[in-house]
């Protein structure tokens, strides 16, 4: 397994490791700061540097076949590596913190649209997210108004984790249809907006609603009967 140092701290920019496989799948490592794809948020790129100042670029992360595995994708003709080399492994931290940024943005979508969540992807410049609106779209203007007020009231953000029994007795809790909490472990982590959305999430978020910055609403697409596309943009 690969200890999932985002989890605690998304804000950590790099960390040693040490090369544990190397496979056609990808470079795993001990320990990583890079986040795999999944929950509608792209995997992280950046690089492992060797000791020997050689870097191989990561052009993506995945999660692995095996329970617990972070594959990072090198790109093409990048340096191979072995087994116990140590590295290293630093983000495009740029890239990273717009789509933290954007997913805490999308809760807050959530906590202001009232319907399930069918589908949804994060992007460093646009993200959406598909709702089940019987009664039709909500006003842009509106929405665009009440999403920055939300930012500029500075709540505070956190993670934290509950039993996986607490997620049954509140199955209120999780709006996502088309992607249910990973059951098994025991617990579940809930991305807690202070006084503003609580649901399951694994992802990388702000520490503060501050910290997104001006949010545009952008087309709200019809994509089915009851089926609206709502797309945010972050201009800054």
């Amino acid at each position: 397994m690969t200890e999932e140092l985002f989890r605690s701290d998304s804000y950590l920019k790099s960390c040693e490791a040490v090369v544990t496989a190397v496979s056609a799948g990808g470079i795993e490592l001990n320990r990583t700061v890079f986040y795999p794809e999944g929950g509608g948020q792209p995997g992280d790129r950046g690089s492992l540097k060797l000791e020997d100042g050689r870097s191989v670029a990561i052009s993506d992360t995945v999660k692995g076949s095996a329970a617990g595995s972070i594959l990072h994708l090198p790109a093409e003709e990048a340096p191979a590596l072995e087994a116990g080399s140590k590295v290293m492994a630093t983000l495009d931290w740029e890239r990273r913190y717009r789509h933290m940024r954007m997913h805490s943005c999308l809760h807050l979508l959530c906590a202001l649209v009232v319907g399930d969540v069918t589908g949804g992807q994060i992007g460093a410049e646009k993200s959406r997210l598909d709702f089940n609106l019987p009664d039709g779209p909500p006003d842009k203007a509106q929405l665009q108004e009440d999403l920055n007020r939300l930012v500029r009231e500075d709540h505070p953000v956190a993670a934290r984790w509950i039993e996986e029994t607490e997620i049954e007795a509140n199955p209120q809790l999780v709006r996502t249809m088309s992607v249910k909490p990973p059951s098994g472990s025991g617990r579940v982590r809930l991305l807690d907006i202070e006084g503003v959305d609580l649901q399951p999430c694994g992802g990388t978020h702000v520490r503060s609603t501050a910290e997104i910055g001006r949010i545009e609403v952008g087309k709200i697409e019809n994509k089915g009967k009851q089926n609206r596309r709502i797309n945010l943009r972050l201009p800054d």
